[in-house]
């Protein structure tokens, strides 16, 4: 009796794992609001990196490299910047009408090579300016990554603009066909992302309504850019949503393999003893491409 009871509840165990989602830690902004009027108005941000969406349940989100960028164009303080246990906030003074950009734009790399018989890491911190100092002469079998990734949000005093969406031809960026501060649920909205300054095509786009805590099913919306870059989504209901878009993290485009780089043929073995070293060789052609793209939109009621 004691075996089948084992059983039962060893099954039952596994039937609940199976039927629950798989956690996924995701970093987000969330503003306090998307939409002001008025003359004088202030946005306070969270930062945080969570399982569900805009609680603060695993850890504070970056915002050393935030910046916020005024209609005009220029920079905006980054004002009353806290750290706490589970999630960072700062502060906005937005003195201007428009839309204001508010985020982090990062670029790394990241990746091995061998040398002297041993597999070694590129630095933390590597950028593609720094690249080529940071691959010692003689290395082989360089792989790397090249990771752009973009966290950014959106607030507007007044009516919106679109002069912060002037594309910087780096990483995934958007370019509104429906402005992200005039959403309606049940109204379709339409972005374009870029890649690298081109249309972003055939990427994934993940659309999550918040407060997953509170309901068993993500609503998660699955999407494609077209060959354009643009996607269409229909927001089923009023709320915050999380938007993600981001590279396939999949096989290699050119990169350091390729002939004459580092790693390919005619790379040869370690010089002999007493010979000079070789001279440091310049990448063959660019890494390995990652890019991803972060945002929370607020939705309106119709």
């Amino acid at each position: 009796m004691k075996t089948l009871i084992a059983k039962a509840l060893g099954a039952a165990a596994l039937a609940a794992v199976l039927a629950t989602p798989a956690l996924a830690h995701r970093q987000w902004l969330l503003p306090s609001q998307t939409n002001f009027s008025g003359q004088d108005n202030w946005v306070t941000v969270d930062a945080a990196v969570s399982n569900d969406l805009f609680y603060f349940e695993h850890q504070p989100g970056n915002i050393t490299n935030v910046k916020a960028t005024a209609p005009d164009g220029a920079d905006v303080a980054i004002e009353n910047a806290a750290k706490g246990r589970f999630r960072n906030t700062f502060d906005v003074h937005l003195l201007q009408k428009g839309t204001y950009r508010i985020g982090s734009a990062t670029t790394s790399v990241n990746g091995s090579y061998d040398l002297a018989g041993k597999t070694e890491r590129l630095p933390r911190g590597t950028t593609p300016e720094t690249l080529a100092k940071a691959i010692p002469a003689g290395a082989t079998n360089v792989q790397t990554a090249e990771s752009s990734n973009r966290n950014e949000i959106y607030v507007s005093v007044g009516a919106p603009d679109t002069a912060v969406f002037k594309p910087t031809g780096k990483g995934i960026e958007l370019v509104p066909v429906t402005h992200p501060n005039d959403l309606v649920a049940g109204e379709a909205a339409t972005f374009q992302f870029l890649l690298d300054g081109k249309p972003a095509t055939d990427l994934k786009v993940t659309v999550i309504p918040g407060g997953i805590r509170y309901r068993d099913n993500l609503n998660q919306i699955d999407a494609k850019t077209g060959a354009d870059g643009k996607v269409s989504v229909t927001y089923p209901t009023p709320g915050m949503y999380w938007i993600n878009v981001s590279t396939p993290g999949g096989g290699r485009e050119g990169g350091f393999g390729g002939p004459g780089g580092p790693g390919g043929p005619g790379a040869g073995a370690p010089p002999a003893e007493g010979a000079a070293p070789p001279a440091p060789r310049a990448p063959a052609g660019p890494p390995q491409r990652r890019a991803s793209y972060i945002t929370t939109v607020e939705v309106m009621a119709p």
